[in-house]
């Protein structure tokens, strides 16, 4: 039977080919290059992508939330897991001493006050934490700036015995939202020049720095081109989405994650309803084009509004056979935030239903 007379929706649905397409040409290209893979948890939040991505080679798991990594490591799949995020407070620091008891973890830090927390944490339970140090290359949310990083280290050497600084690690997010290849390009290398001379700089004070991680789907393929970079963590090519469109390397048929939906009312010849609103579909916008989501059968149509069951359309001329019953498959301007919205994920091989997968970290963001 095919999938989409199967199942009711709205739906996550994830095409089995495409998916092992994306995990293994990455798993194929961080080989090529002598990296290590540390792919992002977040994206998908499911064991079964999780185990795919340790079979194409990836050597551990990085998570935004401590409850994340708490879901990861109660499947077995990875034992080995970055928090790419400050631990703050004492009930989550109690949660990390806790899980250290199942799995290996490292900590991205950005500052002497969240480190010292870590050390007395480490120091109640008799233990002793990696830790990574977050640097701001651009994007200026977390992290010290470059010519900061060496001060802090200095500091946990000093004060904090307890922890151990083997690395730095930066989100380059800020590549993804240039406007075209050639500032993609140049914005991505610089984040690796900065994050390698920074680690430079901490060797030469003596520091045994292994990991110099950066991580960004859209930048995957830049920043890694700076020798001295050690680990990726790109986290959306897994699924892929509306976002990456515009750089012309990525289109429909790389994203494995579509978002079946059905056309629930035609009030007006320009205008449908589909079942999928706020709820399911992630309310930011596309930095590429107008609406809230990508049609794939109807690309001129433009998801122009949500309310919270429903999807507003605008049709073109072209578009305006749209018929009330009718299933469409949306891909999402940013995938990671609307696998957060649904208990599963459907998995289709050869168009027929063969899987359910339970987003087993969904909601867990503390």
């Amino acid at each position: 039977m095919d999938y989409r007379d199967e199942l009711d929706t709205p739906a996550l649905v994830v095409h089995e080919e495409i998916l092992k397409r994306n995990v293994q040409q990455m798993g194929d290209y961080a080989r090529s290059k002598g990296l290590q893979l540390r792919p992002h948890f977040k994206t998908h939040k499911t064991a079964e992508v999780a185990r795919m991505q340790k079979e194409s080679g990836a050597i551990g798991i990085t998570c935004a939330k401590l409850g994340e990594a708490e879901a990861i490591a109660a499947t077995g799949v990875f034992d080995d897991i970055f928090i790419a995020n400050q631990i703050i407070g004492a009930k989550k620091l109690e949660r990390l001493v806790a899980l250290m008891e199942q799995v290996n973890l490292r900590v991205a830090v950005d500052s002497a006050e969240g480190a010292q927390g870590l050390q007395d944490a480490m120091a109640a339970a008799d233990r002793s934490l990696d830790v990574i140090i977050e640097v701001n290359t651009g994007q200026n949310r977390a992290g010290v700036l470059p010519d900061e990083v060496l001060g802090l280290a200095e500091t946990m050497r000093a004060e904090m015995p307890n922890l151990n600084v083997i690395g730095i690690m930066t989100h380059e997010g800020h590549a993804g939202k240039t406007l075209d290849n050639a500032e993609l390009r140049a914005t991505s290398l610089d984040a690796g020049d900065k994050m390698v001379a920074a680690a430079e700089q901490l060797r030469e004070h003596g520091f045994e720095i292994t990991t110099v991680s950066v991580g960004s789907t859209p930048a995957a393929f830049e920043t890694t081109n700076v020798e001295g970079v050690t680990e990726m963590r790109p986290g959306t090519y897994v699924f892929q989405d509306n976002t990456i469109f515009r750089f012309g390397s990525i289109g429909p048929e790389d994203c494995a994650l579509r978002i079946l939906a059905t056309v629930t009312s035609r009030p007006a010849p320009d205008r449908a309803l589909i079942d999928a609103g706020s709820k399911v579909l992630t309310t930011e916008p596309s930095q590429w084009r107008d609406g809230y989501g990508y049609i794939v059968e109807y690309p001129d149509a433009e998801i122009v509004s949500l309310s919270e069951e429903h999807g507003w359309l605008q049709l073109p001329e072209s578009a305006q056979h749209m018929k009330i019953g009718e299933k469409v498959q949306i891909i999402p301007n940013h995938v990671c935030p609307t696998v957060n919205l649904t208990d599963e994920l459907y998995l289709v091989r050869d168009g027929e239903l063969v899987e359910i997968w339970p987003v087993i970290a969904r909601g867990r963001s503390r």
